[in-house]
């Protein structure tokens, strides 16, 4: 032992208790950051796939116009999947078939995690005044024009604790995303390009 200018005992390091504490502390720093990491990577989830379904949609428009032909996004609730598809005369029949859109602005999308559809809700023919509704069947469409018009629509996804809607208009074939669930008016109002 080594002994200081005035005859105390030097400490060359650290006692259990100090280094349990510290461990202690860090365990609870990680837990509590492990956490907070955790619920940023689910949200970021929901959110990357609220933010994939909406550029379908906007490009269901696009295409739907500059084809001057209808075409349907496609939702298979059971495999939790969306694609966008157009009639088109196959290769090898020459027949119209239906045919999925892969190119650089789509492809079909596959929810990651937890993501499911929540609810689908549209208006077949997008028409305020028609009563014909198509809702939670395993496998729908929302319709695209050539004109630019689209069937009214609210999709729901979310991964059980927060939750995305897709607002389609009919008048006008714009999709726009809203956090939470539809209130009871979104079929209600006209989109005149807000």
């Amino acid at each position: 032992m080594s002994m200081g200018v005035c005859g105390k005992r030097q400490h060359n390091g650290f006692t259990l208790v100090e280094l349990l504490v510290v461990v202690s502390l860090i365990a609870l720093l990680t837990g509590a950051v492990g956490g907070v990491y955790l619920g940023t990577y689910k949200k970021r989830i929901i959110e990357k796939a609220a933010r994939e379904m909406l550029l379908t949609a906007k490009y269901a428009r696009i295409v739907a116009i500059q084809r001057q032909q209808s075409c349907k996004l496609q939702f298979d609730r059971e495999n939790n999947r969306f694609w966008l598809a157009v009639d088109a005369p196959g290769e090898l029949t020459g027949q119209t078939e239906e045919t999925v859109i892969k190119d650089v602005y789509s492809k079909p999308v596959e929810f990651e995690g937890s993501v499911r559809f929540e609810n689908i809700m549209i208006r077949l023919g997008g028409a305020a005044g028609e009563d014909e509704w198509q809702e939670d069947n395993e496998q729908t469409e929302i319709v695209f024009t050539a004109v630019g018009t689209a069937d009214a629509a609210a999709v729901t996804i979310g991964d059980g604790k927060s939750r995305y809607t897709m607002i389609i208009s009919a008048a006008t074939g714009k999709a726009k995303l809203e956090f939470g669930e539809p209130d009871g008016t979104w079929n209600e109002s006209i989109d005149l390009d807000e």
